[in-house]
């Protein structure tokens, strides 16, 4: 039984084509990843069959009486409400009915004997609904949800006006669980949950029996959880059935098979206009040069793939930094309260370390306290010399109005427009992105032009928070390979272990630093 179908849908941005007649179906219980390069239009995909965005041309068909739940990362938070409040609200329908049911008690003294068996009968309907929604438990289906999800170690009473970006993810997630619909629509939800609740959330969809479609680049988590992938590609969307290893051996097969009838149409067309060519002009051959003619004329010509860029991440590297990168004595990082025990740590020239552990443990307060971006709560860090640092930092607030090349040129005042131009295409950004404002593009296209800026810069250590997010399958698979040869030291946060295993030397767990209690 199909729950969605999109008919014949055509959508663009200006004069760039997004999607060309594209078609969709989702059947019941599918568990549908949506896959595709960065700025292919996933979540424009989602923006549409959700509603947010009207298409050019085509139909969005749901069945009757489907509740569609979309995690919006973009969606607002009311300052003033604590967490505990936003999860509460997923079940508002169920409090308005207990609030109807206190209004038909009170209807009740002065009802006549009619009116008291059908305030009786609508009463013992709303307290059904009420039960078979758990609704006396709720408290408790709150604490599991945001335990799995690593909110309780926020805290459920802060406001959630003071949250970061991934925690904001994070609580919109969890609401979105807590109100069960029909169909769940997921954006990247695992980019700001560790491999524990990664583990939490695998286990949620696997057992979820209504259809999801998921937009995800870790590939072992979307392997874990779908049995169907819709691939967005040259505006146009391809469905495969089975999970993502069996859509690339099937992509890839197509590939070749087209790309051998391409060469092979080339050569008969070739042929053939050499024929024409040769023979039109010849009283006795024009008859058979003018069949050939016709026979180009009808040719259905196969189009080549087009092949997208692919990205380039080469790191430029400085003079060689001192042996000591940095020490840390009795350093307790946090901001009002401390998150972690006085830590004495080392890392020395040439160390990779992944930093890992569950969020909220203060990895990315450890590194900017390392930077000197935050002061720490107490303790010193010592610094080494000849120091060269390359930042990435795990989001950026502000929105950005510049143009790519005005993002890239502030940087590097001396490159001329050429050089920026081809820095930003080297990290897989086309023409149109390149002269896009950089609040326009996709995250993973933001990600790349950041990524832009530190690989041009020399640096002889490197320290990135969480630098996989958003990122396409081919942009981490080249950046695995450039942080693997790149000669400097690297301080890393991840939580994706087969990104950073075959990168580092060490692996630091912070856990065993916290202040938290497991």
């Amino acid at each position: 039984m199909s729950i969605l179908n999109v008919k014949n849908v055509n959508h663009g941005f200006g004069d760039r084509a997004i999607f060309e007649d594209v078609s969709f179906r989702l059947l019941k219980g599918e568990h549908v990843g949506l896959v595709g390069a960065n700025g292919e239009g996933k979540s424009t995909f989602m923006s549409i069959i959700t509603g947010k965005l009207m298409p050019d041309e085509g139909t969005i068909e749901w069945s009757n009486n489907v509740r569609v739940g979309y995690m919006d990362q973009h969606a607002s938070l009311q300052k003033g409400k604590t967490i505990k409040d936003v999860l509460k609200d997923a079940f508002k329908y169920l409090f308005d009915m207990e609030a109807n049911m206190m209004e038909i008690t009170d209807k009740m003294a002065e009802a006549s004997e009619d009116e008291l068996q059908k305030l009786l009968d609508e009463m013992g309907t709303i307290q059904d609904t009420l039960d078979n929604n758990d609704f006396y438990v709720i408290d408790v289906k709150i604490e599991e949800v945001a335990k799995g999800l690593g909110i309780t170690d926020i805290g459920l009473d802060k406001d959630v006006a003071d949250l970061s970006g991934g925690q904001r993810t994070k609580v919109l997630l969890a609401k979105l669980l807590l109100q069960k619909p029909d169909i769940l629509l997921l954006d990247e939800p695992t980019n700001y949950l560790d491999e524990v609740h990664i583990e939490w959330l695998k286990r949620y969809l696997n057992d979820f029996e209504n259809a999801f479609i998921l937009i995800s680049h870790d590939i072992p988590f979307l392997n874990s959880v779908i049995n169907v992938i819709y691939h967005i590609d040259n505006r146009k969307l391809t469905r495969y059935a089975g999970d993502y290893d069996n859509f690339m051996r099937v992509y890839e097969a197509n590939k070749k098979q087209v790309e051998a009838a391409y060469e092979r149409q080339q050569q008969e067309i070739a042929k053939l206009k050499d024929f024409v060519a040769r023979n039109k002009a010849r009283v006795a051959t024009t008859g058979m040069a003018r069949a050939r003619q016709k026979q180009l004329d009808k040719m259905d010509i196969i189009e080549k793939t087009q092949e997208k860029p692919k990205p380039e991440f080469n790191f430029k590297t400085a003079r060689t930094s001192g042996k000591l990168i940095f020490e840390t004595k009795d350093l307790v990082v946090g901001y009002d309260s401390p998150l972690s025990k006085p830590l004495n740590l080392t890392m020395e020239r040439g160390q990779k370390i992944a930093l890992v552990g569950a969020n909220g443990l203060g990895k990315t307060t450890l590194l900017k306290s390392l930077l000197g971006k935050i002061k720490p709560i107490s303790g010193d860090v010592e610094l080494g010399d000849y120091q060269y640092i390359g930042y990435f930092e795990q989001e950026i607030k502000e929105a950005n109005d510049k143009t790519c090349i005005e993002e890239v040129w502030e940087e590097f005042p001396a490159y001329t427009q050429y050089e920026v131009r081809a820095a930003l295409a080297k990290c897989g950004l086309t023409t149109k992105h390149i002269e896009s404002k950089v609040m326009v593009l996709s995250g993973g296209e933001q990600a790349k032009v950041r990524l832009c800026k530190l690989i041009n810069n020399e640096t002889n250590i490197l320290i990135l928070d969480e630098p996989t997010n958003h990122l396409d399958v081919d942009a981490k698979d080249e950046l695995k390979r450039a942080l693997k040869e790149y000669r400097g030291s690297i301080l890393l946060v991840c939580h994706e272990p087969e990104f950073y295993k075959d990168v580092v030397t060490d692996v630091w767990n912070c856990e065993e630093w916290t202040t938290k209690i497991y």
